[in-house]
């Protein structure tokens, strides 16, 4: 077994990656599920994304109807799903909400999937980030979104700190 490695907040950062891409529905069971669990700090999905229009050939500029573009409900929260999840990257607190967090995954995905522990999400901001944000950036942003893409269509943030 691999040393759990900490980043420079003491937070451990996993990778869940199915070795099938997850339809809406899985997803957002597993979505649902994990953001249960007390603990996870940051999550960010990628895959495949899912186009709105075709781009090239004969029907371009038509509609796609691709039936894995769907509203999920996670939280209070609705989300549309504008890609196939492939990989789940989180950003939890210690080695219990980590195998926390595999057992909800073992109990959901029906195929098998790789679980590892690394550092997935950027601690500094890169060039882009910079340019995007400014220099008084949100750290917990950093890495989180493609450069030319807007705030409000790639960030989703669920259960925000209520300060009393």
């Amino acid at each position: 077994m691999r040393e759990i490695i900490p980043n420079k907040d003491g937070r451990i950062q996993v990778e869940i990656f199915p070795s099938r891409l997850l339809n809406a529905e899985t997803a957002e069971i597993l979505l649902t599920e994990l953001n249960k669990v007390e603990g996870v700090f940051r999550a960010m999905i990628q895959g495949p994304r899912l186009p709105r229009k075709v781009s090239a050939g004969p029907g371009t500029g038509e509609d796609v109807r691709h039936t894995a573009r769907k509203i999920v409900q996670i939280a209070d929260t609705a989300i549309e799903l504008s890609i196939s999840v492939g990989r789940i990257r989180l950003e939890i607190a210690d080695a219990d909400v980590k195998e926390e967090i595999r057992t909800v995954c073992e109990r959901i995905l029906p195929f098998p999937f790789e679980y590892r522990t690394g550092h997935f999400f950027h601690s500094k901001a890169t060039v882009s980030d910079y340019a995007k944000h400014g220099a008084n950036a949100n750290p917990s942003m950093l890495g989180m979104m493609d450069p030319k893409a807007n705030v409000e269509d790639q960030v989703c943030i669920l259960g925000a700190q209520k300060s009393d």
